[in-house]
């Protein structure tokens, strides 16, 4: 009688029968945090928990490697040629009238919220964010006003805007998420947590504690660092050898990006040992991401993101929750747009017609299983360069109606945007293929792609050398997912 108990519990709880109290969700997000060049280091502690007891993606990627589109896209599951927030300006959609009125009202903590979630939100939101009023969906809303920054900085806090000159961003973060779960434990609803700290974006300022610590260590030396490459779209190509006080640099914002992620692992910690006090771990989803990655040095580009090279699409990506499998490296390649209806899953909700990613629930749940699902899958990655007569910089070479951008003086006059720096990306992931086909959207209508199994630095552009029927299926490809809206993003082939 007590095994034919036993076998029942475990079926039902197995299909879903039996009710589990409603899980929590903590997601952070991190700012320009890399992971090609090893950006998960300083993250000893938090690496190592959400790696033993959940699972680490080794192919997730940004939908749109730049801050305010790959936030947005989070938020609402769906690429940025659907909420058509497409660059870090209010012209280019961040934080625009189209996002407020449209895109806004139905993002993640909005449902979330709806279905009785009480949400919190503390950290950079979007970069064109400026303390109006707090964005719907927030039960309680710290948000930082612009763009990254640690110090001397105004944050919207509910109600009111408050400013804030020698408390290190981080750490006030930190304060204001543990004040918010041990006054949330003692209600019945669950929680929504989504977590913004400034590191790893510039302007790469540590906390006192941390400055030095990684002053031994230099930018890592790819084989394609301070390597010009002449097989390249044309900013990348037209690329010279940084000279050597660009090169420290580089080598001193690699050290600063590592410092500053050390309070980010102090933070997570201490979350992760609220929530074990208060019994609430094993109920909660912790999601670990940034919104893009960045490069330092590769192919003789200083320091940006904005390049559809793994260092800059690829993002961080662990997971530990109920049902998640510990000690699991996950191949199955996901998108920032996936998070959205996962998420949604796991609280058990619908997800919405509009949003363009897939739930990987299942997936997560197959790694138990001996016999698992292909691993194919297709990512699309979309970028739209910003360069135009406000972007020029009188103080470096060149002509406004060049229209360059993000050109600055420490990095030696490198401008690492342009307007012809406008791209789709294709990430193809097969059983036995791993490859990355770009066309870029300039005078020449250039191709890029690279073999990621054979060239995982990405060194030599294959794609003038594919066969005719792959180039014309990845243009099928791209035609269909650029204008692709809910569950017409979900392409096999």
């Amino acid at each position: 009688m007590i095994l034919y108990i036993s076998i029942l519990f475990f079926i039902d709880h197995t299909i879903g029968f039996i009710q589990s109290p409603v899980p929590n969700v903590l997601l952070l997000l991190t700012d320009d945090q890399d992971v090609e060049l090893h950006g998960l280091h300083p993250l000893q502690k938090t690496t190592e928990f959400l790696t033993e007891y959940g699972t680490k993606f080794t192919n997730a990627y940004t939908s749109t490697p730049l801050c305010c589109p790959a936030r947005a896209s989070l938020l609402t599951g769906q690429y940025a040629h659907n909420h058509l927030t497409f660059n870090n300006s209010v012209n280019g959609g961040c934080n625009g009238h189209h996002w407020r009125t449209l895109s806004e009202p139905r993002t993640l903590p909005v449902l979330l919220q709806k279905h009785g979630y009480h949400t919190f939100f503390a950290g950079k939101y979007l970069n064109q964010y400026k303390g109006a009023e707090v964005p719907p969906g927030w039960d309680t809303f710290y948000g930082l006003h612009g763009n990254s920054r640690y110090y001397n900085y105004t944050i919207r806090e509910n109600r009111r805007n408050v400013s804030y000159a020698d408390i290190y961003l981080t750490d006030m973060l930190r304060d204001r998420t543990v004040k918010f779960i041990h006054n949330v434990r003692k209600g019945q609803n669950p929680f929504f947590a989504m977590i913004s700290p400034p590191a790893a974006h510039a302007p790469f300022t540590p906390a006192p504690r941390h400055k030095g610590v990684f002053s031994h260590v230099r930018a890592l030396r790819t084989p394609s660092f301070n390597a010009p490459s002449k097989d390249k779209h044309w900013l990348v190509r037209t690329a010279k050898r940084l000279p050597n006080t660009t090169v420290f640099t580089v080598d001193k914002y690699f050290q600063k990006r590592w410092e500053t992620l050390l309070a980010v692992d102090e933070m997570m910690m201490a979350i992760i040992t609220l929530l074990k006090k208060y019994q609430c771990l094993d109920n909660t989803y912790i999601i670990y991401t940034s919104d893009n990655g960045y490069h330092l040095g590769q192919f003789a580009q200083p320091f940006d993101k904005r390049q559809p090279y793994e260092t800059d699409i690829k993002v961080p990506l662990l997971i530990r929750g109920p049902y998640v499998p510990g000690s699991i490296l996950m191949n199955f390649a996901v998108s920032l747009v996936d998070l959205m209806p996962t998420i949604l899953e796991w609280v058990g909700l619908s997800v919405p017609n509009y949003v363009d990613g897939r739930s990987f629930k299942d997936e997560l749940l197959q790694q138990h299983q001996t016999k698992r699902q292909s691993q194919h899958r297709v990512l699309l990655v979309e970028y739209w360069g910003e360069g135009n007569d406000e972007t020029y910089n009188s103080e470096c070479p060149g002509k406004q109606t060049d229209h360059l951008a993000q050109c600055t003086l420490d990095a030696d006059c490198h401008c690492q945007d342009a307007w012809n720096n406008t791209y789709t990306c294709i990430r193809d992931f097969r059983d036995n293929l791993d490859r990355i086909y770009c066309e870029f959207y300039d005078t020449e209508n250039f191709i890029e792609a690279y073999d990621l199994i054979q060239d995982p630095y990405q060194l030599e552009n294959i794609g003038y050398e594919l066969l005719p029927s792959d180039r014309t299926l990845y243009g099928y490809l791209i035609g269909n997912l650029t204008i692709c809206a809910g569950k017409s993003c979900h392409i096999n082939y």
